[in-house]
This record gives C-alpha cells, structure tokens and sequence, in this order.
C-alpha cells in the first residue's frame, strides 16, 4: 500500500465513521461468545481422550480485526511461553491487557507481545503483583470490545481495537494517584522500553523467538510499540524487577522490565490509551498507530469493528429454533477468522521471511504469517475458499512469497520463519486446495516449488535442521514409507512415522491432481503412485496400520488402542482412518463395504474417535463412501451436539488456529471436505432450518431443511436447484454458481438415501 493508498484508506475510515448511523442494527455478533473455549474441556471426547483438567482449547477472549496484525486480550499469564496462553477463564487475577501474537487454540507460544495495567493508588509493577481480582460477573467479551471491573483498584476498563492497534478506555473511579505500567513479555530477559513524555508516549519492542521446534534462536525481527497516552504525565520512571527508577526514561535487556507513568485523576474519570504495533519498527508502529485511529473517536472504532465482523458473520444466515446452536455456531465462525496474521504495515512494509532484516514490501496485498498447517488445510482454509477466496489467495500468495525468499515452501510457518513443528507437508494440499477450485492459478516457478517439497530434500544440514523440506524425505521415497530405523530426530515430532507415510501419500495425491491439471502427465504419474504408499502401512491381519522395519516386518510393539511412538497424537486405530484420498482403496482393503462397514462400527463402539485433535476429523464421513450415508449423518450429529458447547469448556480441545471451529462451521452446514483439493464436500445434513450463504461473487446459496433444528437429522431426499439426486457428495461448482438445496429430512434414518453413488471421488482407480 502506498503513500496515497494509505491516506485514501484513512479518509474512507473517517467517511465510514460519519456514516455509522445509517447502518442496520446487527444482530449475529451478539451471539459470539469468545470465552467458549477458554476453559478446561468439559466435552466426552476430551474427558476421554485428552489431559484431563489441562485439556484447553487455548483460545482467549480476542479483540480483533479477522487476521489482525495483533489482538487484544485481558492477561492472566505473564510469560511467553509455549503451551500457556495469555487468559484462562479459571485464573482469578488479571495482571494486565495484552496487544498478543499468540496462535489462537495453539499449543506455541506467544512472541513480540507487550502488556499495560493501570492502577490506583501504590505503585506495584511486575505482573505477578500489581494483579488485580476480578468477577466474570463484571466481564463481558465481544469480538469488538471487552470489559471488564478491576476490583482491586476500583477500575473500568473498556477495549477495541484496529488492525494493528488497540484502544483502550480506563475509568479510575477512584481520586487521586494513578498510574500505568507498560512492559514487553520476554521470557528471555530482553526487550527494550522508553518513556517520551514530552510526547505522551511509551515506546519500546519485544525481540521474536522461534522456540518451538526452532530451539529458541532469534528470528531477527520484533514486536515494536507505540502507547500513547491521552492525559499529562505527572511523573514517570522504569523498573527492573523489585527495583524502581523514577525520573529514569529508558531500560534494556534485562529480566522483569518495564516502564510507568503516573498522573493524578479525578473520580470516575476516563483516560484513553492507543496503541500501535508493528513487527518492522517503532516509528511504523506509530505510523499504523496514526494511519488507523487519527480523527476516530473510541466509540467509532469500535463502531467500525462491531461492523466488520457483522458483515463477515453474515456471510451465512441460520434459522434455528435454538439460541445455543447459534452461539456455537457464529461463535465458531468467529473462532475461523482469527489466522492467519497480518504482518504488514499499512504502507505493506513487512520484514522478509526466516531473514528478520531486510524489509520488503507487499504492495497491494496483506502478508500473512503463522499458518498452523497441519491444522488448517483440512477445513480453515476449504472455509476461506468457500467464503472469502479473495483473502486466501491473498494467504497463498503469502506462501509462495516465503517460497520465494527461503527457497522452500514451508511446512508450518509460525514466526514469520520455517519450523518443522509438526509432520506431513500440507502446504501443498493448501495450496491445491485453492487451485483446484480455481481461487489461484500457478505460475511454473510457484508449480516448481511444490515439487521441490516432493522430490527433493535440502543441500546441507543446517537448512534441513531449520525445517526446510519434508521430514525424512529419503526414506519415504526408498523404502514407499518411512521404516522404524529412521527415528526423525530433526522435528519437534521426533518418529511418527507411518503417520507421516500416511500424510506424504495424501500431499502426494493433492499434488498428483495440480500436475494433472498443468499437463505434467511424467511427475502424475509418479505422485499417483506414491498416493497408495498408506498401503505399505496397513496390516491386514489387524485391519490397522502398524509400525514397519525396513525388512519389511511389522514391529510388535501393537496395540490398536493404545498411543504408540510411530502415531502422532493417538492411536494406530485412529490413524487408521487417514486415507482422505482414497477411501475406495481403504474399503478394499478391509474386505469390501461390508469389512470397512463392521471395523468403522467397532472403531466408533470402542470410543476411539477422538474429536478433540485433528487427524481423524474426516473420520465420521467417510460411512458415506461404503453405502451407508445415515452413520454419518447421525455420528456427525452428535459430535455437533455432544463436542461443542455454550460454556466456557465447550470445545474438545486445541482450537489450533480455528480448525475445531471450522469443522463444527461445515458440520452445521451440512457438509465437509473430506479430502482438500478434491473440490467436493461429502454430506452430512444441515444442522439449521435454513442457511443462507451470501458468496463473495455476488451469488447467494440456500439450503433449506425444515425440521433440522428440532430432531430432523435424517436425509430423506435432497433436490439441487429443483432436481432430485442421489449424490451424497455436492461439487464445488454446485457452491459457487448459486441456487438452492432443498433437503427432506426425517426424524428416522432412510437407508437407501446416498447408497447409489455416482462415484468415490476420492478413488485413485
């Protein structure tokens, strides 16, 4: 974005705050509640099959722009560190408000973030002190303000927020001293902070480290910060640790840092606090800062945010006769539209991928960092492509430039870096996805670097170890999975591996459909070979997959039931089920519709589907492969019922990026991708009366099943666009080009509905 881009953009923030009046009241963000999920999981399959009373789904209550550039939170956590996300609903103490980089429902870490705490009265700086009890009674949270009573110091405060600033409301309802502590969240004793009071302001960064996987180097670059404070400073000072330095203005490098200031207020006076971010310098930080909230008052802010996620949520209408299915359901829309991160300036200026120095510039488009890969490709992103394609070709775009500057296409992108955080390498099935359905198309040096990913493995060790390439490349194409012997120790996953065998055979079909699609019939043909590799894991005699030697001999260290180290996060049993590409040679497999029938039937008795981590999210669908649509329709129906709550622990587990989210979004709906870059959803049943879904190409869709919300949840006969069909799967272009789908449901299941299958569209045959 230029110069005049910019200045044109602000004039039309400006414009649109003056028109705020004239828009329709909105009536979907007040079904958002973003403290689901904040809480211990209280869901069966997380009772069942997770950590117990740890088992979060890591999400915090979020004041944000969809993929804004930071976003706001109350803190109850003061550290960076990974696993332990900035709020809990069950913590009693708020230290503070955080402008966060934290990868919602993620078990990461938060990086660059940086905190502020007013208070009343006693100075009291370090958050584990200046903490303050708090009632959820005097808590409300919206995805466009949060509020909440400061007991302690007798303080209101009210947040919102931009996309790369936050705003901020405090109302000291006690006369007389008052202060505010600023700090940066380094949990390795860095960071820098600087008070300018002849400007009002607070400046200061958070250097960035890539901890998970990336054993904590720096990535080059920080979390930069512009607080600017709307009232004269009295007096001010920096501290570190216990010991306070009034009349110091600066502190660096050093643990448990910050700074303060201190002025005098009146009771129940209001100060207005705004800060800007940036990830390239403080003085961008102050540019965003200026670009995004000059001649804007708190309440237009917040107004404009309260709109924007109005007109996102209304992509899709429901009618239901029950409140809590719509606060599930547009709070998991919400939930969907957190990653991934902006991390452009407004004029596009953002810092080069896995460099941390060079500063380059995306024009026209956002950037996008912190792809939770693994997680995401399987129903985030089928999401964007069905509602918001623009953006997620802007996302592709984002990938292919780290392509571009790294020389790979990452596997899991978090911290504006490579990692190797988790296995398979779903930025191609990403990336398939959405040229598959013709939301991108691929020039021949993008289409080279997804071959690279496939075929080859890096030049040297030090690029290897950094996360550049699949893991244990060599061995999958040797051996046509990847033996025992090769532990994978360059991962943060270390073995896993039929796992991984199972997922580089789902990469490989999703890659085998781009290369048709282009022509390259030579590399087709070998990448459709390499898709039935899952087979080289799947042990016949037990129905299941098994750990394999490089002789060719099943390990014995089996159980089906139990977590095994050559299954990642689970069981053999439900990885099993892993085959998204090709169910139609899984069922072979097993003996045909019947033997695929009765082990999917034991798998589902013995409690093993495990929905509270993503591997086997595809799972309940695939009775609609075998002739037996109604199981998946009532299994997706409890899952809908039973795994997603109105509580704050009521999600199965991490939400990783709005992966949780977006598949209780399609269940919903009434379909799934199965099997991303297949541009087809398997049906499940519309959860709601009717949906409207108003597509960004200007067409609108119905579906309309009278009876769904009230017990219905059985497919009795399904007419798209007036004409009856069998199909239990709906095409992409069935979306796209608009019209109705009108659903006969029942409260009983109808046997023969979707038996006759025009196709498996996920057959390799």
């Amino acid at each position: 974005m230029n110069r005049l881009q910019t200045i044109t953009w602000s004039l039309l923030i400006i414009l649109f705050a003056g028109c705020q009046a004239t828009l329709p009241k909105t009536d979907l963000v007040q079904y958002v509640n973003p403290l689901i999920g904040t809480a211990p999981s209280t869901t069966i399959s997380a009772l069942e099959h997770g950590h117990g009373k740890e088992n979060n789904a890591q999400v915090v209550p979020f004041v944000t722009v969809p993929f804004g550039m930071t976003n706001w939170t109350p803190q109850t956590k003061a550290y960076e560190t990974k696993c332990h996300a900035p709020y809990y609903y069950t913590d009693l103490i708020i230290q503070g408000f955080r402008g966060s980089h934290w990868l919602s429902g993620s078990c990461v870490q938060d990086y660059g973030s940086m905190t502020l705490m007013p208070i009343s009265g006693h100075l009291q700086c370090l958050p584990t002190q200046r903490g303050s009890k708090y009632s959820h009674d005097k808590e409300k949270a919206t995805p466009y303000e949060y509020q909440v009573h400061l007991t302690d110091y007798n303080i209101d405060v009210n947040m919102t927020a931009t996309k790369r600033a936050g705003w901020f409301q405090m109302v000291y309802n006690n006369a007389g001293e008052a202060h505010l502590v600023v700090n940066p969240n380094s949990d390795e004793g860095q960071g820098f902070v600087k008070v300018l009071p002849e400007q009002n302001e607070i400046i200061g960064y958070n250097p960035a480290h890539r901890i998970y996987q990336g054993w904590g180097e720096p990535t080059g670059f920080s979390g930069y910060f512009v607080v600017r404070f709307h009232k004269k400073i009295k007096s001010y000072g920096v501290y570190q640790g216990n010991k306070i330095f009034e009349g110091d203005d600066q502190v660096a490098d050093a643990v448990d840092l910050g700074a303060y200031i201190s002025f005098m207020v009146e009771k129940d006076e209001t100060v207005e606090v705004t800060v800007g971010t940036s990830f390239t310098s403080i003085e961008q930080a102050r540019k965003n800062l200026d670009a995004e909230t000059n001649g804007l008052s708190y309440n237009e802010v917040k107004a404009n945010l309260k709109h924007n996620w109005e007109q996102l949520l209304g992509k899709v209408k429901v009618e239901t006769t029950s409140h809590e299915d719509k606060v599930k359901f547009y709070t998991a829309l919400y939930h969907s539209f957190l990653q991934p991160r902006t991390f452009n300036d407004v004029d596009g200026s953002y810092v080069a991928f896995a460099d941390g120095k060079k500063v380059l510039n995306s024009g026209d488009k956002d950037y996008f960092v912190d792809f939770s890969m693994w997680d995401t490709y399987r129903a985030s992103h089928p999401l964007f492509n069905l509602l918001m394609p623009k953006a997620n070709a802007d996302m592709m775009n984002s990938l292919f430039l780290k392509a571009e500057q790294g020389g790979w296409l990452p596997i899991f992108p978090c911290w504006n870096s490579y990692t190797s955080a988790m296995i398979g390498d779903h930025v191609i099935a990403t990336i398939a996805d959405a040229y598959m359905k013709d939301i991108i198309d691929l020039t021949d040096e993008q289409y080279q670097y997804l071959l690279k990913n496939a075929f080859e493995s890096p030049a040297t060790y030090e690029e290897y170890k950094s996360g550049k390439g699949r893991r244990a490349l060599k061995s999958y194409i040797k051996y046509g999975y990847i033996p025992l012997e090769d532990e994978v120790k360059e991962s943060y996953h270390s073995n896993e591996q039929v796992s991984r065998t199972l997922e580089y055979a789902f990469n490989d079909f999703a890659l085998y459909q781009v290369a048709l699609k282009r022509g390259d019939t030579k590399n087709a043909a070998i990448l459709k070979q390499r898709a039935k590799n899952y087979r080289n894991v799947y042990s016949k005699a037990d129905s299941c997959v098994r750990g394999r030697f490089k002789d060719g001999r099943f390990t014995d260290d089996f159980d089906k039931f139990t977590r095994k180290s050559y299954i990642t996060e689970g069981t053999p049993y439900q990885y099993t089920w892993y085959v998204p590409h090709d169910v139609a040679g899984l069922i072979d497999l097993m003996g045909g519709d019947d033997g695929f029938n009765a082990n999917l039937d034991r798998f589902y008795a013995a409690g093993q589907y495990w929905h509270g981590n993503e591997p086997g999210h595809q799972t309940p669908f695939l009775f609609n492969y075998s002739g037996q649509a109604w199981k998946t329709q009532a299994w997706v129906n409890e899952i809908l019922k039973k795994e997603y709550g109105v509580g704050p622990g009521g999600l199965s587990g991490n939400d990783d990026a709005g992966q949780m989210s977006a598949w209780y979004v399609f269940g919903a709906m009434g379909f799934y991708p199965v099997c991303p870059s297949v541009p087809e959803y398997a049906i499940s049943g519309p959860h709601f009366d009717r949906l409207t879904i108003q597509l960004e190409n200007g067409k609108k869709l119905e579906i309309i099943a009278k009876g769904a919300s009230s017990g219905k949840n059985f497919i009795q006969s399904l007419k798209v666009n007036g004409k009856l069909t069998d199909r239990n799967y709906l095409k992409h272009s069935d979306f796209i080009n608009g019209g109705i789908f009108e659903f006969e449901m029942g409260e009983f299941p109808n046997k023969h509905w979707g038996e006759r299958l025009e196709a498996r569209p996920s057959s390799m045959d």
